[in-house]
């Protein structure tokens, strides 16, 4: 299997946990939970897994400054930026949404770490994104594009070595059940899979995207982490499991569901996730056991992908406080 050149900057193997007080509180299989919350990088998540790659993709070609886009509360944003500091480079960060008058969580670590921020509308993003590099390359500034969620062949091989390291740490799981977004982490995952022999189910708890078309596209990802990787494999649509039952309110609109996820990780467990993506995933898992949809005899892992500075938000505090 190929190793792609990596610089070192999570904090690996991230540790599987036990939950046996939610396990026991929702009765239904039992629960673990893989621990990518704590990556090390500016409190951590999978995005860092994939920084290891694509910063070491960037240093190859010479790079001094990253760039790449996101939402307002951008977790991938937070630890592009924290990357770029730790590989000595410079960051732009393309945020879709209007400047806030007082910066707060998410936003707030991204102007600490020293990112400059380019304000764009979520329509006008790609453009403006293309208009940034343009600009940073005329001034010769030796820009690096960082796709959407690192959600290329290369950040998304990631998540391929990380099935391998949940295969080496003993783990024998029936169902891997995440966040999944871009794209990036889910056809990592798919890949190592196929790879590596895993033989449980990878499940994506889809964050904003219809399954039917985002099926295809991780379906292609996958395959692309494959060939990448020296070891193509004949990924179909059938190997990618998404559930999109859970799109709520729409991209960042906590709900009902994703609050009560909140407290219940919270207060059983005493584990945080997030209001956007690990809420939401946890809440439909949480759907999915009272459902009876997966087996009273089973194990459940619930890959933690991080976010909790989002719980720092005044509009996510105010809901899950009350």
């Amino acid at each position: 299997m190929k190793e792609l050149a990596r610089v070192t900057i999570a904090h690996l193997p991230t540790p599987v946990e036990e939950l046996p007080r939610l396990t026991k509180a929702l009765g239904g299989p039992k629960l673990l939970v893989k621990r990518d919350d704590q990556t090390g990088l500016a409190f951590g998540g999978n995005k860092t897994r994939k920084l290891e790659y694509l910063v070491a993709e960037a240093q190859s070609h010479g790079a001094k400054t990253l760039i790449t886009a996101g939402a307002i509360q951008s977790n991938h944003c937070r630890q592009t930026v924290a990357a770029a500091r730790r590989a000595g480079m410079d960051c732009i960060l393309v945020l879709s949404g209007e400047a806030p008058e007082m910066p707060e969580a998410n936003t707030y670590l991204d102007l600490l770490l020293g990112a400059e921020l380019v304000w764009t509308s979520l329509e006008a993003r790609g453009n403006t994104l293309n208009q940034t590099y343009q600009e940073a390359e005329a001034a010769g500034r030796y820009p690096f594009l960082i796709p959407y969620g690192g959600s290329s062949p290369v950040g998304a091989a990631a998540y391929a070595y990380a099935v391998r390291e949940l295969m080496a740490q003993g783990v024998d799981a029936d169902w891997i059940v995440f966040a999944t977004s871009s794209g990036g982490t889910q056809a990592g995952m798919v890949a190592g899979k196929e790879l590596f022999g895993f033989r449980g189910q990878v499940l994506g708890i889809s964050i904003d995207e219809e399954a039917a078309k985002f099926r295809g596209m991780v379906t292609e990802l996958a395959k692309d982490v494959t060939k990448l990787l020296d070891n193509a494999k004949d990924i179909t649509i059938d190997d990618v499991l998404v559930n999109d039952d859970y799109l709520g309110g729409g991209y960042a609109v906590m709900g009902d569901a994703e609050c009560e996820a909140i407290q219940l990780f919270a207060r059983h467990e005493g584990l945080l996730v997030d209001p956007v993506y690990t809420g939401r995933a946890a809440a439909g898992m949480i759907d999915l056991i009272r459902k009876d949809f997966f087996k009273a005899d089973e194990t459940v892992l619930f890959w933690h992908t991080g976010g909790q500075p989002a719980l720092f938000a005044e509009k996510y505090l105010r809901k899950i406080l009350g």
